[in-house]
């Protein structure tokens, strides 16, 4: 069941969604509202039971973006419930990333720290470099036993290596466009906007206002021809991006996310030195 809240500015009007009695593994907020829930998806959709690798590399690898769909994580999706969270990883320690382009910002806090003080809807006053975002900073060490019971990818980019990198953010929240080399993202509960652009288009954003800022402000002032490819991810879904491609993300609910970091192999590396 839905509540429609609809947001105008100038000739552009939102519709905000807020819902109830949907399982999202017990991270729904109460009263919390989708952002950005409804929308075009202007990027490939493809089977993950009919992707081939050797379809991958030739049409997506290196060019383009893509959303697999069909893809079943189901047991780490159980262990990322909040209650199995809470239960195992509450005194674990992790750091705190700001949610602006540079992410500069980082505050050590543990992970049920976290849930209880930071985990919490984006406000629209709130800049993004004021915004606390847990995803990346987190001891691989520590928690190798949750990382390890994560399911890669079954596409590869060839002499790359996979770093893996665990997230949960509110509703609302995201990081505005930055661009790193290639890789998989996948949501495990909740639900996350994506918009991508090549890296010789970069786009306008402010890096230190919130994706939330951008999607409400600047979004609506472009063009057809001048937006970004952009999509829904749900849960069973995961997107690959190309290196350098410019990226943001807008997480239309309280969202459980892990990405999969894609890096050249040392020996690659060490050979192009030579």
């Amino acid at each position: 069941m839905t509540n429609d809240l609809f947001i105008c500015l100038g000739l552009s009007c939102f519709v905000f969604l807020t819902f109830a009695n949907e399982d999202n593994g017990g991270w729904q907020l109460p009263g919390e509202e989708r952002f950005g829930y409804e929308g075009p998806c202007t990027i490939d959709r493809i089977d993950g039971k009919k992707l081939t690798q050797d379809e991958f590399l030739s049409e997506y690898a290196y060019t383009k973006p893509v959303i697999v769909y069909n893809v079943d994580n189901s047991h780490f999706k159980k262990i990322c419930e909040k209650d199995e969270m809470l239960k195992e990883w509450s005194d674990a320690d992790v750091v705190l990333n700001s949610a602006n382009t540079y992410s500069y910002s980082r505050i050590p806090s543990t992970f049920g720290a976290y849930i209880e003080k930071h985990l919490k809807p984006q406000n629209l006053s709130t800049l993004g470099n004021e915004t606390l975002y847990l995803f990346g900073d987190i001891d691989q060490s520590l928690w190798k036993p949750l990382l390890d019971a994560y399911q890669l990818p079954a596409w590869t980019v060839p002499n790359h290596d996979p770093a893996l990198s665990f997230g949960i953010a509110g509703s609302g929240t995201g990081v505005p466009f930055h661009f790193h080399g290639p890789g998989f993202a996948e949501v495990l509960h909740g639900s996350k906007r994506w918009f991508l652009q090549p890296f010789n288009k970069r786009p306008y954003f402010n890096p230190d206002k919130s994706s939330l800022d951008w999607y409400l402000n600047e979004y609506p002032k472009l063009k057809s021809h001048e937006r970004p490819y952009e999509c829904l991810m749900k849960p069973n879904e995961i997107i690959y991006f190309p290196d350098k491609w410019w990226h943001a993300t807008l997480n239309s609910e309280t969202s459980v996310f892990i990405s999969t970091f894609l890096s050249p192999s040392p020996k690659v590396t060490a050979k192009s030195e030579l």
